[in-house]
């Protein structure tokens, strides 16, 4: 329990002692005046039902506060909770987007790749296809020399004859 209420109950039970000591003076008669007219009542007992009545419109306040605090603090955890959602919604949907942007990133790069991987397997084929050129070029320059080559050696020794090459000799020219 709280001070404030431990301190309550005290004061209570104290006062409660102080009434039953006190019994016979608290019920003993005297005359009020209340202004306008007397009575003969007992002075005690209006003074300690004063007393309880001031009490219990303390505890009826102290209620109602602590009833009105928690009827606030209900509806502030409800606007926390709701803001909360919010916010992880909020999160959610950053993580979202976050996604769809990275996947759409990955796919504009394999786009990329696959255009660059394209365009690198034509360059090769039109490079292989100019060294194939060239190369073609250089046998057909190659066996234009040669047949030069041979032309001319025709022209020099047109009486030459090709001997048989014997077991460990090259051929020969004569």
């Amino acid at each position: 329990m709280r001070f404030r209420t431990i301190l309550l109950v005290i004061a209570i039970v104290l006062i409660a002692g102080f009434v039953a000591l006190n019994v016979d003076e608290f019920t003993r008669i005297s005359t009020l005046s209340l202004g306008f007219t007397t009575i003969q009542v007992s002075l005690g007992l209006v003074m300690l039902v004063l007393l309880i009545a001031t009490l219990l419109i303390f505890l009826a306040s102290l209620l109602y506060m602590q009833s009105r605090h928690a009827l606030e603090a209900r509806t502030h955890t409800r606007e926390l909770n709701a803001q909360r959602e919010l916010a992880d919604k909020a999160e959610a949907s950053r993580f979202t987007e976050l996604r769809a942007y990275l996947e759409a990133q990955v796919v504009a790069e394999q786009q990329r790749e696959t255009a660059l991987g394209t365009v690198l397997a034509d360059r090769f084929a039109q490079q292989q296809q100019v060294l194939l050129a060239r190369m073609e070029q250089m046998d057909n320059a190659l066996a234009a020399y040669m047949g030069e080559l041979e032309e001319r050696l025709m022209r020099r020794t047109p009486a030459m004859s090709y001997e048989q090459p014997s077991d460990n000799s090259h051929t020969a020219l004569r």
